[in-house]
C-alpha cells in the first residue's frame, strides 16, 4: 500500500505539472514552458558531432522534415542518428525497451507480463544473432555510425527535461532511470516489431481453434470462405515454377543470374494462443497497429504509356494503427557527390531508431510496400512430459532452457524460464493463459497423445525468429539503380514479407519477397501436432520461385493485400488472403480512367487514394430497401438509403445509418453465436445456451453472456473477410446464420426478418449515439479518430493519467472512409465505430519529375508534444491533401526554412 500511494501521489504531481505547463499559470507555467522548449531540437546554426569526417548540412522545411547532405555514407548515417534523436529519442528509447522485453525497467510491474512474452520469443537475441552472423560489414558500419550519432545527441541530453517532456514525467515515478547508450542491435530489433504486427494469420489460427468449441469444421469454413479468385483477381497472372525458378505468365522472362534462394523458419498457433496468446498480444504495445487482418495497405503503379506525364506514377498508403508520434518519419539522405564512398541519394519514409529509408524513391527508382500476408507463423501443440522434456514421434526430446531476469522499476526482479523446442520454437503457453486454453481445447485428431489435466503446451514457430538480412535489404533498396538491383535487394528482405512495387523512368514491376516456410503436413490454418515430426517445416520457398512481374501487358499493377497468385502456384503462400475488395475497386477505377480519359494524371492517383465507396453497400442496400417496414420511425431511417451514392463521407447521414445496420446485422447473424472469448469485453448479448446432454430434461435457454476479448481484436470485426462471408450467405436466405434472438428474447429465422431487425436496432443505436433527429446524423460523428500518445501507456499500468493523455493526444477527428474502402479508415464492428487503423501516410511519386512528387504523414516530424511540427500534417491529411516533396538540391534549398550544420567535435 505505501508504494501504491507513492505512485498515486506522483501521478497527481505529473497532472499538476502538465496542467501548469499548458495553461501557463503563473511562475509554474513559465517554468513548465521553459522546460518543454529546452527539449526542442536546435535547427539553425551549428553543433559538434564527434566522429564526422566533414560537415553535414541538415536542411528542414516548414514542416520540420530534414534533408541531410554529407560527403561519406558513414557521415550521412551518423547525422541521421543525431537528427532522429533530436526529434524522436523518447519514442526510440521506448521502442528498444519493447523489443528487448525491458519495459518494466521504465514503467514498473504493470509491464512484466509483456516483457515476459517478448523475452520468451527472444526478439533481442535474434537481432543480436543477425548483427553478429548475417549482416554485411558495410551494413554493420552504417548501423554503428547511426548509433554514434544517436549517442552524440544523448551525450548532450543525458536524461530528464532536457531530453523531452516525457522524461520529466517518467522521473516523477522512476527518478533513477537514465537512458543507456544506443547500440546497432537496438536498431535491428525494431524489425521484429514490424514483423510481429505484419505476421499474417496468427490470429486466424487462434480464432479457428476457439470457434471449434462451438462449431463444426463446415460451419467454420463458412466463416473463412475461399478467396474469390474469379471476381477479385490476383496481383499477378499466375506463372509457372520450373525447378525453383518462377516464370511470369505476363511480361519478360527471367534474365540469367536472377537472385537465388533464401531460407525460412516459422511460427505456430494453437488454442492456448487463442486465449493465452490473445491476452498477451492485447497487452503488447501496438506501435504499428493490431496484428493480422485489417492491417493492410494500398499501392499501385501505372506505366508511362498510360500517364499524362509519359513516365510511371506510383502510389502507396500503408494502413497501420494510429498514434502520436507517427510510426513514420520523413527524411532525405543525400551524398553531395556520388562516389564509391557515398552512393545514397534517397528520400522517403523512415522509422525513428533505424537508419536508411524504408519506403520512397532515389534518383533512379521508386518503390512501395503493402503487406503480403504470407503465413509465416504456426502454432504447435506440444505434449509436455516433464519440466524439461516433450514428445516427438513417441520419444522424449529435451527443451533448450534459458533463464530471463526482468528488472522492475520500484519492485523486485522477476525470473522466468524459457523453454524452446529443437526447431527453435519457444513454448509461449508458459507465459500465456490463452495459449494454455488452446492447449486444453484445440482440435488434435484421433492419434494424439493424451493432453493430460493441464493440456498441451503451445509453441510458436515464426520466420522472424530465424536471423535474416532484412537490414541489408534496406540499404540495398536505397541504392538500387534498376530492376535487377531492386530484385537483388528484395532477395534479402526476409521479414516481414511484403508486396514490393517498383518503378523507374521506363519500367514498372512487382516482386514478392520474404522468408516463407514450406510445410510438411498441414496448411497452417490450425494448430499443428508438435508430437508428429511430419508437421515440421521443410525449409523456405526459394526466392527464385517467388512471384514477380515486369512490365505487364495491362500497363499497371495493383497490390492491396489481395491474393498474389491463384491456387495453381506450386507453393502455399497462405490460406488467409485478404479478400480483394479494395484491389478490385482500385483496378476498376484505373480501368475506368484509362477508358474515359486515355491517360492517368498525378491528381488521379491522389484522388483514387480518397475513394471511400462502400462496395458491400452496393449489394446490401437494395435488399434493405426491399424490406417492408411498418414502423415510421424506422422507415424514416430506411429512406436515407434511397438516393445514397455509397460514398462514406464524414458528413453523410446515409453512411452513418448503413454502417449502423451493417454492425447490427453482424451481431445478430454471427456475434450472438460466437463464444465469449471472441466477443468484445463488455459486449453482453442474449445467446442460446445448450442444455447438459447428460440430463434428458435439460433444454436450451436464453441467457445474457458478456464477451471477454480486447475490443480491438473482437469478432465479427466487419472487415473484408466479413463482406465475403455475408455475400456468400445472402444466396442462402434460409441459412442457419440468419437465425437470431430478437429484442423480445424470441428466436427468429430468415434473412428478411434479420434485415428488418438490424434496421430497427440501428435506428435505435444511432438515436442513442447521435439524436432522434436524423437530419443531424453524420458518419463522422460516429466514425472518429483519436491520435493517442502511446509510449506512456494507455491503461492503469501507465505512468500517465487520463488528464496527461488528454494533453498529449490530439483529436477526435471526424473521418470519411471505412474498413473495406480504398480510403481505409478501419473500425471494428464488434466494438463500436471508432477508427482503429488508417492510411498512416500517403505518397504519389512522379518519375517524370521527382520534385513534382507528393507526400503526407499523420502527425508530424517532431515527437515533442507542443512543438509546432508535432501534429502539423494531420489537418492536411484529413482533407486528402499532400505536401510537395522536394528532392533535387535546388528544390530542397528553395523549401529550406532552417539549416543546421553538424561539424566534427
Amino acid at each position: 500500500m505505501p508504494r501504491l500511494k507513492k505512485f498515486r501521489r506522483a501521478r497527481l504531481i505529473v497532472i499538476v505539472l502538465v496542467v501548469l505547463l499548458v495553461a501557463g499559470v503563473g511562475y509554474g507555467g513559465y517554468r513548465g514552458v521553459a522546460a518543454v522548449r529546452a527539449s526542442f531540437p536546435e535547427v539553425d546554426g551549428s553543433v559538434k558531432v564527434a566522429g564526422l569526417s566533414a560537415p553535414v548540412d541538415v536542411k528542414r522545411d516548414a514542416n520540420g522534415i530534414p534533408q541531410l547532405y554529407a560527403d561519406t555514407a558513414e557521415d550521412l548515417f551518423r547525422a541521421q542518428g543525431y537528427v532522429q534523436a533530436q526529434d524522436r529519442f523518447w519514442e526510440m528509447d521506448v521502442r528498444r525497451h519493447i523489443t528487448a522485453g525491458r519495459l518494466s525497467e521504465m514503467f514498473g510491474d504493470g509491464q512484466v507480463d509483456t516483457d515476459a512474452f517478448i523475452r520468451t520469443m527472444g526478439w533481442r537475441q535474434v537481432a543480436q544473432k543477425e548483427f553478429d552472423t548475417k549482416l554485411s560489414p558495410e551494413t554493420k558500419k552504417y548501423l554503428q555510425a547511426y548509433s554514434d550519432g544517436v549517442n552524440a545527441w544523448l551525450g548532450e541530453h543525458p536524461g530528464g527535461e532536457k531530453a523531452s517532456l516525457e522524461y520529466a514525467l517518467l522521473g516523477m515515478v522512476n527518478d533513477g532511470y537514465k537512458p543507456e547508450q544506443w547500440t546497432p542491435v537496438d536498431s535491428v530489433a525494431w524489425l521484429k516489431a514490424m514483423a510481429w504486427n505484419l505476421s499474417g494469420n496468427l490470429q486466424e489460427e487462434i480464432d479457428r481453434s476457439l470457434l471449434s468449441q462451438d462449431f463444426t469444421p463446415d460451419k467454420i469454413a463458412e466463416l473463412y470462405p475461399d478467396y474469390p479468385y474469379s471476381r477479385n483477381g490476383t496481383i499477378v497472372k499466375t506463372g509457372t515454377v520450373s525447378g525453383d525458378t518462377y516464370r511470369p505468365a505476363d511480361g519478360p522472362a527471367p534474365a540469367a543470374g536472377t537472385p537465388g534462394a533464401g531460407t525460412a523458419q516459422g511460427a505456430a498457433t494453437t488454442k492456448a494462443l487463442l486465449q493465452g496468446l490473445t491476452d498477451r498480444v492485447d497487452k503488447m504495445p501496438q506501435l504499428l497497429g493490431r496484428p493480422g487482418q485489417g492491417i493492410g495497405s494500398n499501392s499501385w503503379v501505372v506505366a508511362g504509356s498510360h500517364t499524362t506525364t509519359g513516365r510511371p506514377l506510383l502510389a502507396n498508403d500503408p494502413h497501420l494503427g494510429p498514434g502520436l508520434p507517427s510510426v513514420w518519419y520523413q527524411m532525405g539522405l543525400h551524398c553531395r557527390t556520388s562516389s564509391p564512398a557515398c552512393q545514397f541519394d534517397v528520400s522517403g519514409f523512415t522509422f525513428a531508431g533505424m537508419p536508411g529509408v524504408v519506403i520512397g524513391h532515389n534518383k533512379d527508382v521508386a518503390w512501395g510496400f503493402t503487406n503480403l500476408g504470407a503465413d509465416v507463423t504456426d502454432l504447435y501443440l506440444e505434449k509436455v512430459t516433464g519440466p524439461d522434456t516433450y514428445q516427438v514421434d513417441g520419444k522424449d526430446e529435451k527443451f533448450d532452457l534459458r533463464k530471463e531476469t526482468i528488472k522492475v522499476a520500484g519492485g523486485e526482479d522477476r525470473t522466468i524460464t524459457v523453454r524452446t523446442t529443437r526447431t527453435g520454437a519457444p513454448l509461449i503457453s508458459d507465459q500465456s493463459t490463452e495459449q494454455q486454453n488452446v492447449g486444453k481445447y484445440a482440435p488434435n485428431g484421433s492419434a494424439a497423445p493424451d493432453r493430460g489435466t493441464t493440456g498441451y503446451g503451445v509453441a510458436l514457430q515464426w520466420t522472424a525468429l530465424n536471423p535474416g538480412k532484412t537490414m541489408d535489404a534496406v540499404f540495398e533498396l536505397d541504392k538500387a539503380r534498376n530492376w535487377d538491383e531492386f530484385r537483388g535487394a528484395a532477395k534479402d528482405f526476409a521479414v516481414p514479407a511484403q508486396n514490393l512495387i517498383y518503378a523507374d523512368a521506363k519500367h514498372i514491376g512487382y516482386q514478392a519477397p520474404g522468408d516463407v516456410p514450406i510445410r510438411g503436413k498441414g496448411d497452417g490454418t490450425m494448430p499443428a501436432p508438435g508430437w508428429d515430426s511430419g508437421y515440421q517445416w521443410k525449409g523456405s520457398i526459394p526466392f527464385s520461385a517467388l512471384p514477380y512481374s515486369l512490365d505487364p501487358a495491362a500497363g499497371y499493377i495493383v497490390t492491396a493485400n489481395q491474393a498474389v497468385v491463384d491456387p495453381s502456384y506450386k507453393y502455399n503462400l497462405t490460406k488467409d488472403w485478404e479478400y480483394g475488395t479494395r484491389a478490385k475497386e482500385i483496378t476498376e477505377q484505373i480501368e475506368g480512367l484509362l477508358k474515359n480519359n486515355g491517360k492517368i494524371s498525378p491528381d488521379d492517383m491522389q484522388n483514387l487514394q480518397l475513394d471511400n465507396t462502400s462496395i458491400m453497400a452496393k449489394t446490401l442496400v437494395p435488399l434493405l430497401l426491399k424490406q417492408q417496414i411498418d414502423d415510421p420511425y424506422v422507415r424514416e431511417a430506411q429512406d436515407l438509403l434511397k438516393d445514397w451514392n455509397y460514398h462514406q463521407d464524414a458528413d453523410s447521414a446515409a453512411a452513418a445509418y448503413y454502417n449502423g445496420v451493417w454492425r447490427n446485422l453482424l451481431t445478430l447473424a454471427f456475434g450472438q453465436k460466437f463464444p465469449a472469448d471472441l466477443r468484445a469485453k463488455g459486449d453482453c448479448l442474449l445467446v442460446r445456451q445448450q442444455g447438459d446432454p447428460t440430463k434428458p430434461d435439460s433444454g436450451s435457454r436464453i441467457v445474457t453472456e458478456c464477451g471477454t476479448r480486447d475490443p480491438g481484436k473482437a469478432q465479427p470485426d466487419g472487415g473484408d473477410r466479413w463482406t465475403e462471408v455475408v455475400r456468400q450467405q445472402l444466396d442462402k436466405p434460409d441459412s442457419s446464420w440468419w437465425t437470431y434472438i430478437d429484442s423480445d428474447h424470441k428466436e427468429q429465422k430468415g434473412l428478411d426478418n434479420l434485415l428488418k431487425e438490424a434496421m430497427k436496432n440501428a435506428r435505435q443505436d444511432l438515436t442513442s449515439l447521435l439524436s432522434k433527429d436524423i437530419s443531424t446524423w453524420s458518419w463522422g460523428r460516429l466514425h472518429k479518430l483519436e491520435l493517442k500518445e502511446q509510449t506512456l501507456g494507455t491503461d492503469d499500468s501507465s505512468i500517465a493519467s487520463g488528464v496527461v493523455h488528454k494533453l498529449l493526444n490530439r483529436g477526435p477527428y471526424r473521418l470519411s472512409g471505412g474498413s473495406a474502402a480504398v480510403d481505409a479508415a478501419g473500425w471494428n464492428a464488434a466494438a463500436g465505430y471508432q477508427v482503429d487503423w488508417i492510411p498512416s501516410m500517403r505518397m504519389v511519386v512522379d518519375l517524370s519529375d521527382l520534385d513534382s512528387s507528393h507526400w503526407i504523414n499523420v502527425g508530424g516530424a517532431s515527437g515533442h508534444a507542443f512543438h509546432a511540427n508535432y501534429n502539423d500534417q494531420t489537418d492536411l491529411w484529413l482533407k486528402g491533401k499532400l505536401l510537395t516533396w522536394a528532392f533535387t538540391p535546388d528544390a530542397v534549398e528553395k523549401a529550406t526554412k532552417h539549416k543546421l550544420v553538424l561539424t566534427n567535435g
